[in-house]
């Protein structure tokens, strides 16, 4: 690429040049996975949940499908982010130094950091596109509201990247990352409103829940798909999404220089 490009996108570019030897397998997996939740669970599940009337009034009147169609946008958004953010980025410091080699340029620690921010946005986009597309082939999920709920999934992703990234670039070894999937990844799926809503939960873990960034996503997504989005509620969930990913980056700055020059 020429000298003159963005020193952010000479990294993402770098990243997709990797990225070339697997991006059918983990686009298959995109799709994959969603779509085995929407039969399971939408489909599956959603059958019993749509025959009563209690949870037609909890899941504000519409079909279980249409309910977690878009949540699984966000949570393949979230996933994605979370893996590419953690094992990655320490191979970068200890097993190929990948980063060292790029510092070793007239690139420098705000262009990996910004690379890796430009880089999850588009894993993100194109992960939650595939899943928007196999969505459309469920009635009950197929919605304009899709494509802004794309965007909405994205942001989730990197507020979950940039954070991760800062978490993983001190570390040494991998043997925090499986606890970082375990306790927060994969509780975050399970209890963050993705499938239900939190106020089925006590109130102590609805605050912790509206604290972290996946609920904010997935009311966001939700809001587009359903038609029930207030502007200061939409404005509230990209806040906090925003602000997850500028502290993310900012600090992923500092520890990225710390790393590399100290």
């Amino acid at each position: 690429m020429a000298m003159a490009t963005p020193g952010p996108v000479r990294v993402a570019f770098w990243h997709a040049t990797l990225f070339r030897r697997m991006w059918l397998r983990n686009l298959l997996a995109s799709i994959v996975q969603p779509l085995l939740y929407l039969l399971g669970l939408g489909v599956g599940v959603g059958s019993l949940v749509n025959r009563t009337s209690r949870a037609t009034n909890i899941l504000g009147g519409v079909s279980y499908v249409s309910y977690i169609a878009p949540a699984l946008m966000v949570t393949t958004a979230m996933a994605l982010a979370a893996t590419e953010s953690l094992w990655p980025i320490m191979g970068g410091f200890v097993w190929q130094r990948s980063y060292f080699g790029i510092s070793a340029t007239p690139l420098g620690p705000g262009d990996i950091v910004g690379g890796h921010a430009l880089w999850m946005a588009l894993r993100c986009v194109v992960a939650s596109t595939a899943v928007a597309i196999v969505l459309t082939l469920f009635s009950d999920a197929r919605d304009w509201g899709l494509i802004p709920g794309i965007a909405a999934a994205a942001l989730t992703g990197m507020a979950f990247a940039m954070p991760l990234m800062a978490f993983s670039i001190p570390r040494k070894t991998d043997g925090g990352f499986a606890a970082m999937n375990r306790f927060l990844i994969i509780p975050l799926f399970l209890f963050g409103g993705a499938f239900y809503p939190i106020t089925q939960l006590p109130v102590w873990l609805q605050t912790v829940v509206k604290v972290l960034p996946l609920w904010h996503g997935v009311e966001l997504a939700r809001g587009f798909t359903l038609g029930h989005l207030s502007g200061s509620a939409g404005l509230g969930h990209v806040t906090v999404l925003l602000g997850w990913i500028v502290a993310g980056t900012v600090l992923s700055h500092r520890l990225m220089r710390k790393r590399l020059y100290v």
